[in-house]
């Protein structure tokens, strides 16, 4: 968070990467169209192959997961009411599933406190000149934020710990017509009073589809 998505309106689908020329980029919907096949051209046999296949793979991925708690102890200690506060800028790449980078972006937020409840409102700037704009709100829980957005599905849960927040929540977006969802698992550590690293990964059915890094940087 922030994260762009490059939903737009206008978008046709490019080649998958075996057939890509040299410096083509491929968008989050092509990942899904060239990374996942659709379900319709499983035999019944590639239906359990690929189910078994998903199981070990969350399987061992669960094994290997990341805590909110390992930072506890990190400095310095981030606390969003204070870094998410006031015009932050972003800087960030988006990747496809093979980790190349596919499209840039900059990014500006104006961030703000009201009755303990955060707004983040996001324009961002791509290298091909589209322009995007996300607002998400922050509303602290018992346990950290519930945060929501307008192509968020439901109310995302956020978490923080020593200087390290983590977001969850599932993304829906706009394919080929059809609405589709995206899990996404967005981490962020603050690593001085005014630079905060986020990652965020995109997942459809268990398979990781793209991820996002960038910097927010506080003036």
């Amino acid at each position: 968070m922030p994260s762009p998505y490059f939903q737009n309106d206008n978008y046709s689908p490019l080649p998958c990467a075996a057939d890509d020329p040299p410096g083509v980029g491929v968008r989050i919907f092509d990942y899904i169209r060239c990374g996942i096949p659709s379900p319709k051209v499983f035999t019944m046999y590639t239906h359990c192959k690929m189910l078994f296949l998903s199981g070990l793979i969350l399987m061992l991925s669960s094994c290997s997961t990341t805590a909110i708690d390992d930072y506890a102890s990190n400095q310095p200690r981030l606390d969003p009411q204070q870094f998410f506060n006031g015009n932050l800028s972003a800087h960030g790449v988006l990747k496809d599933r093979s980790g190349k980078v596919t499209r840039y972006f900059n990014a500006s937020i104006k961030a703000y406190w009201k009755n303990g409840v955060g707004t983040l409102e996001e324009k961002f700037i791509f290298d091909d000149g589209e322009i995007q704009f996300r607002n998400w709100t922050l509303t602290p829980t018992a346990d950290g934020y519930a945060a929501t957005a307008g192509d968020v599905i439901g109310a995302g849960k956020a978490q923080v710990s020593g200087n390290a927040m983590q977001l969850n929540y599932v993304l829906e977006i706009n394919y080929k017509g059809s609405p589709l969802q995206l899990k996404v698992d967005d981490w962020m550590w603050q690593v001085d009073s005014k630079t905060l690293l986020n990652e965020s990964t995109l997942r459809k059915w268990g398979f990781k589809v793209g991820s996002i890094q960038l910097v927010i940087v506080k003036p």
